[in-house]
C-alpha cells in the first residue's frame, strides 16, 4: 500500500461495517464501476485503489473491503490483514455509516479501530435519500468525528460537498497545487501501459502481481475464486509505467452461471479489464496440461485486439519431471493455441522469482510494437513484393489484384487493402498476409487486423 509520504498522492481510505455502501461510494468518487456491488456482505476482499481528482487536487482513494463485522468467509483473516494495512497508510479516513439503520454496535467497533490511527476522520452518513435516515443522522455526532456529511452514494447526492471536505482535510496538497501544475507543463507525461493478468483460477495470477510489486498487494490462497474484483496497481520500471490489473479467475460458463451473482460479475469485470488493456499476460499452470478453458480465455484476449504474452507459471514444478520440458511444452501450447502463434511463451515461477525479469521486458517490447506506424510507401512496397510472389486467389472470372494498401490504425495494427473487385480475402490468404506483415515489420505479440475494400470507380 501507499505510505504516508509527501512525494506521492495522499491516501483516503473508506472504512465501515458491511453493506453501508463503501463500494458504491468508491465507484461514485472514481467515476468507474470498478468495485463489485452486491447485497451480499463481504463481497469486497482485496483493497481497491484508484487515483482520482477534485478541484485540481489528486488523491488516492481506497476501498478497504469487509474488515469489520462477523463473516463466514474462510479468507476473512487475510481480508482483515489487508484492510488494516490500508488503514494504517491513510492520510484521511472516510468513516461510512448507514443513515437508515442509525448507530449500531458494529459502528462502535469501527470507531475503536479508527481512533488510534491519529488521522483526520470525516463521518459519511450514506443512504440519506431514504426518509428513515432523517431520524438517525444526529446519532452519529456522539462519536466525536467532524465534519458529518450526509450523502446518497447511489444517487450522487452530497458527493460534491464530501469531496470539498476531503481536500480541506489534505492541506499539504493545496499548498503545492500551483507549483505542481507549473512543473507538469515542463515534464513529459509518462503514459501507463495497461497490463491485464488473466487465466483460470489458481494459475498464479495474484502471486505474479505480488512478486512484480515486491509486496503482498493481492490476497493469495489455494481456494479458487480468491480474487473477485479487478485489482489495479501502478508499477514503475526503468522509467516506464505499467498498470497491472489482477483479474478474477475465469471458469467455464456453466460453472460461473451456477456459482451465483458475485462470480458472474467478477468474470464480467475481468473481461472488461481485458478489453481495456494494451497487453494481456495469459497465465497457464505449467504443472498441468493445457485445458479447453485456457483456449477460451486466450480467444477472448485475441478477439479484444490486445497484445498477448503466454506465461507458463509454476515452471519449477514442470522442469523437475521432464528434462526436455521447454521444447515439448511449447509444442503442446502451439498445438492447443494455434491462433496465438504470434504470442511469445515465457517460462517462469512466481513463487521463486525465476525468469521474472523477462515478463516486463516482453510486455514493454509488445506495447511498443503495437503502437508502431508503417509509412504508406513502405506498405505498398510490401504489397508489390508479396503479390509478385503470391497473388490473391480469384474465386470469380476476374483476376483479383491488390492495387494499394495503407495502415489505418494502431493498437492493434490495422491495415486496409484496396482491390479491383474483391471485398474479402480467403482466410488462408489473409493469414499469409498477416504472417508476411509480421515478418517484415515486426508487431511482436500483437494481433493484426486486415480490412479489404473494393476501389470505387
Amino acid at each position: 500500500m501507499t505510505s504516508k509520504q509527501s512525494g506521492g498522492n495522499p491516501t483516503v481510505v473508506l472504512v465501515g461495517r458491511p453493506n453501508v455502501g463503501k463500494s458504491t461510494l468508491f465507484n461514485r468518487i472514481t467515476g468507474r464501476r470498478q468495485a463489485i456491488v452486491t447485497a451480499k456482505p463481504g463481497t469486497t476482499r482485496d483493497t481497491l485503489t484508484q487515483n482520482t481528482e477534485w478541484l485540481g487536487v489528486t488523491f488516492r482513494i481506497v476501498d478497504s473491503g469487509g474488515v469489520f463485522g462477523a463473516s463466514a468467509d474462510p479468507l476473512q483473516a487475510q481480508v482483515v490483514e489487508q484492510g488494516m494495512r490500508a488503514m494504517k497508510a491513510a492520510n484521511l479516513v472516510l468513516f461510512v455509516v448507514d443513515g437508515r439503520e442509525g448507530c449500531v454496535s458494529a459502528d462502535e467497533e469501527v470507531v475503536r479501530k479508527v481512533r488510534p490511527l491519529g488521522v483526520p476522520v470525516v463521518m459519511v452518513v450514506n443512504k440519506t435519500d431514504d426518509r428513515r435516515a432523517k431520524n438517525h443522522c444526529l446519532e452519529f455526532y456522539q462519536f466525536g468525528f467532524e465534519p458529518v456529511i450526509e450523502i446518497s452514494a447511489e444517487h450522487g447526492q452530497g458527493i460534491g460537498d464530501l469531496l470539498d471536505e476531503v481536500i480541506k482535510a489534505l492541506p499539504q496538497r493545496r499548498g503545492t497545487l500551483a507549483s505542481t501544475k507549473t512543473n507538469a507543463l515542463d515534464d513529459t507525461k509518462i503514459e501507463e501501459v495497461a497490463v491485464a493478468v488473466i487465466g483460470r483460477p489458481n494459475v498464479g495470477k495474484s502471486s505474479l502481481v505480488n512478486r512484480l510489486l515486491h509486496e503482498p498487494r493481492v490476497m493469495v490462497n489455494a481456494q479458487p475464486g480468491t480474487t473477485r474484483d479487478a485489482i489495479d496497481e501502478v508499477l514503475q520500471w526503468h522509467g516506464k509505467s505499467f498498470r497491472l490489473v489482477d483479474t478474477a479467475g475465469i471458469r467455464r460458463a456453466g460453472r460461473v452461471a451456477s456459482a451465483g451473482q458475485v462470480e458472474a460479475v467478477s468474470v464480467l469485470v475481468a473481461k472488461r479489464a481485458i478489453k481495456r488493456s494494451a497487453v494481456a499476460l495469459l497465465m497457464l499452470d505449467a504443472s498441468e496440461e493445457i485445458a479447453d478453458q485456457d483456449a477460451t480465455i486466450a480467444g477472448e484476449a485475441a478477439q479484444s485486439g490486445c497484445g498477448i504474452v503466454i506465461v507458463a507459471n509454476k515452471w519449477d514444478l514442470r522442469k523437475s519431471t521432464d528434462p526436455l520440458t521447454a521444447k515439448t511444452y511449447d509444442e503442446s501450447v502451439r498445438r492447443k493455441l494455434k491462433f496465438l502463434d504470434f504470442a511469445p511463451i515465457l517460462h517462469i515461477s512466481a513463487l521463486t522469482g525465476e525468469r521474472l525479469a523477462k515478463v516486463l521486458e516482453t510486455v514493454d517490447r509488445i506495447a511498443s510494437a503495437r503502437s508502431q506506424r508503417v509509412p504508406t510507401a513502405a506498405v505498398n512496397r510490401f504489397v508489390e513484393k508479396v503479390t509478385r510472389a503470391h497473388s490473391p486467389p480469384s474465386p470469380g472470372r476476374k483476376v483479383v489484384r491488390i492495387l494499394y494498401a495503407s495502415q489505418i490504425g494502431i493498437e492493434p495494427p490495422s491495415f486496409v487493402f484496396f482491390t479491383n473487385v474483391a471485398t474479402k480475402f480467403h482466410f488462408s490468404y489473409e493469414r499469409f498476409l498477416i504472417n508476411q506483415l509480421r515478418e517484415t515489420f515486426g508487431f511482436e505479440g500483437s494481433p493484426i487486423k486486415i480490412h479489404v475494400r473494393r476501389r470505387q470507380k
